[in-house]
């Protein structure tokens, strides 16, 4: 077997490769043999058909059969004697296809880059310093409160929390926008889920009142035309709905799957959590900067196939999230939408196994048992959790990955420039809801 390899564009390889017509005749006749044993045709007894006709009748198809096969087992074999890692299957197509010729074929492929990670010592990240506060505590409880309120319709003014039926009018300029009107608009106060200042303009507002409110829409918003633009908004509050606040009781504990007796063992349960969150959320963020410095210090080319492969997945998980009837499939969704995603993670993943090999980590089983401790915890019954990973083959080596993932993350933070930034619980959590 002759190879001859040509480098096309970035990581595309051509191989050109010829088979001894000798090899592929003698498998022909090897298979038409065996067809020969067992083939039916009328006027013939079985296993007595001349081979003339045994060829004529199936002599294309078993030819062709062959030659599939010999391409597939052709293309390994080349691969490896020309120590080439095909990243995807190959295109393929046959040039030479003659009886009594050798049979010459061409398969087109990408190849996996050759990675180098370097610039650890150029990257720099900007690691949250904070911690619970008993002002976080109370703004949490208050917030659980608020979720289970009760309302009723009220001819008080409306306060922070309260519902509100609103008609609203917007103007920038004197001149009405798009999205700046609605009636019987339901506004919960002090949801932030309007620009800054109109809800807090709502407050003290009653049933039937009217007024003129001015807001400042923010410099980053997401209509150009409107960033950082002045309006006035006409509004006429319809309808009051005052909030009322449960009790902190045992009732209300259960309500989030707590049994707690007390409001302290209460309090203590919510900050735990909130320790927790903040914890991940600081080092969900510590991560990022890390793996994107990582990346801006390591520009690679990256497999198209690969890519291709990322994006059907990130299709599929869309597809799963939001769901989708019987005429709706995966595949539908735009592949622009998840093609910056895909190579992202594809690139990723090369760098960080390059950065395995090369700098050697092996995983650890204690920071496995950790991520295991760490993950049981959530749970109601952890000792069923632990057991399950422990026992769990697939489970634990998706665990023995992503623990070798961070310690790929440990090593550019012991290179890198790490500075602290005082913050707050929420400046952290808010900054890590927005990078998902």
């Amino acid at each position: 077997m002759q190879v001859s390899v040509e480098t096309l564009a970035g990581l595309e390889r051509k191989l050109v490769i010829d088979i001894p017509a000798s090899d592929v005749e003698q498998e022909i006749a090897k298979r038409l043999d065996q067809v020969s044993r067992t083939a039916r045709i009328d006027g013939f007894r079985k296993g007595k058909i001349p081979m003339r006709v045994i060829k004529q009748r199936y002599g294309q198809g078993v030819r062709q059969e062959v030659l599939g096969e010999q391409m597939q087992q052709g293309f390994i074999k080349a691969v490896t004697q020309e120590k080439m890692n095909p990243a995807g299957m190959p295109s393929v197509e046959p040039i030479v296809d003659e009886e009594g010729k050798d049979f010459q074929f061409a398969a087109t492929f990408e190849i996996y880059p050759e990675v180098s990670v370097s610039g650890l010592e150029n990257i720099s990240v900007e690691k949250f310093a904070t911690e619970v506060t008993d002002a976080d505590l109370d703004n949490m409880i208050d917030i659980l409160r608020k979720q289970q309120a009760k309302f009723a319709v009220s001819e008080a003014a409306a306060k922070d929390g309260d519902k509100v039926k609103v008609d609203f009018d917007g103007y920038v300029d004197g001149e009405a926008f798009e999205g700046g009107k609605a009636e019987g608009y339901d506004l919960t106060l002090g949801s932030k889920s309007m620009i800054p200042g109109f809800e807090d303009q709502i407050v003290g507002m009653k049933a039937g009142d009217e007024a003129t409110i001015k807001v400042t829409f923010p410099a980053e918003y997401q209509s150009e035309a409107l960033a950082g633009k002045d309006a006035e908004f006409k509004i006429k509050v319809h309808q009051v709905e005052a909030s009322e606040l449960p009790e902190l009781n045992q009732e209300f504990f259960k309500l989030f799957g707590v049994e707690s007796e007390d409001v302290e063992s209460f309090r203590k349960d919510v900050r735990g959590n909130m320790e927790r969150e903040l914890k991940q959320a600081i080092q969900r963020n510590t991560k990022n900067q890390a793996l994107e410095g990582l990346l801006e210090q390591n520009n690679i080319d990256v497999p198209a196939a690969l890519v291709d492969q990322e994006i059907q997945r990130l299709q599929e998980q869309a597809f799963q999230q939001f769901g989708g009837g019987q005429q709706f499939k995966p595949g539908m969704l735009p592949k622009e939408l998840f093609q910056p995603q895909a190579e992202r993670r594809v690139k990723l993943g090369l760098l960080i196994n390059a950065a395995i090999e090369q700098l050697e980590i092996k995983a650890d089983d204690a920071k496995v048992e950790a991520l295991i401790e760490d993950m049981a915890s959530t749970y109601q019954d952890p000792e069923q959790v632990k057991e399950y990973y422990k026992s769990n083959k697939e489970q634990r080596a998706q665990l023995e990955a992503l623990a070798l993932e961070e310690q790929v993350v440990e090593t550019i933070l012991e290179k890198a420039t790490v500075t602290e930034k005082d913050s707050s619980y929420e400046e952290v959590i808010k900054a890590a809801n927005s990078a998902q």
